[in-house]
């Protein structure tokens, strides 16, 4: 019997509800980045990635154009993933400090990373409707996670997905949590910490330091119980 994160990734991986990001996802494999233009690009829908018993979530937008819709594994290609990578590294949820390809040997300890949509959208801007669409593999795919304690939403998109994840299980929380860096919710269920997602836009201006992420992961390992 096939274990149910194997089941989730292949439906994830095969899903063709988004004419528009699947579109987009295709053309940029066709087209690529002049630094990548040897290798073949993944333009799948991209499933989640980490230890199956993790109790820390790591909830974040999409994949990025030419990062995970590149490579095939969540955060993984681009500025964004090794700026992760190290706060994880740091807080101990990952054994090396980049995220550069599938193949890199990364591990992860304690977490799983997924995001809220999983195509690669235009501008980084998936439209309401595809993160509706995209909901169901979230469910599911958290569903077959049965230890989270911890939910780290990456950017507002990923946080108010983690409320809409909460919500279908039946946890409500009102007047809901106004989204900021560093906020922390316990709820009955799992706790949020929001935090800036590590994007270059966010990176690159001081909006988002190394120090500031990884006080959250540090935070979230606290939280968990991670040694």
């Amino acid at each position: 019997m096939r274990a149910p994160l194997e089941v989730v990734r292949d439906r994830i991986v095969n899903c063709n509800r988004c004419e528009r990001l699947r579109s987009y996802c295709g053309r940029i494999a066709s087209e690529k980045k002049a630094a990548h233009r040897n290798d073949t690009y993944w333009a799948r829908p991209v499933p989640g990635f980490g230890d199956s018993n993790a109790r820390v979530l790591v909830l974040g937008l999409a994949p990025a154009a030419h990062g995970a819709n590149r490579t095939g594994r969540v955060l993984t290609g681009d500025g964004s993933g090794d700026f992760l990578m190290r706060a994880m590294h740091a807080a101990g949820f990952a054994n090396i400090t980049t995220s550069q390809r599938a193949d890199d040997g990364l591990e992860l300890r304690d977490a799983y990373i997924v995001a809220a949509v999983r195509c690669a959208p235009p501008d980084n801007r998936p439209l309401p409707a595809e993160i509706a669409a995209c909901h169901p593999h979230l469910i599911a795919e958290v569903a077959a996670l049965k230890r989270i304690d911890v939910v780290v939403a990456l950017g507002k998109i990923g946080f108010d997905a983690a409320w809409r994840l909460l919500a279908d299980q039946g946890i409500v929380i009102r007047p809901r949590p106004a989204f900021c860096h560093g906020v922390v919710v316990r709820t009955p269920g799992p706790t949020v910490i929001g935090s800036f997602h590590p994007s270059r836009q966010n990176t690159n201006t001081g909006k988002l330091t190394a120090p500031m992420l990884e006080s959250v992961f540090r935070r979230a390992a606290s939280l968990a119980g991670h040694r």
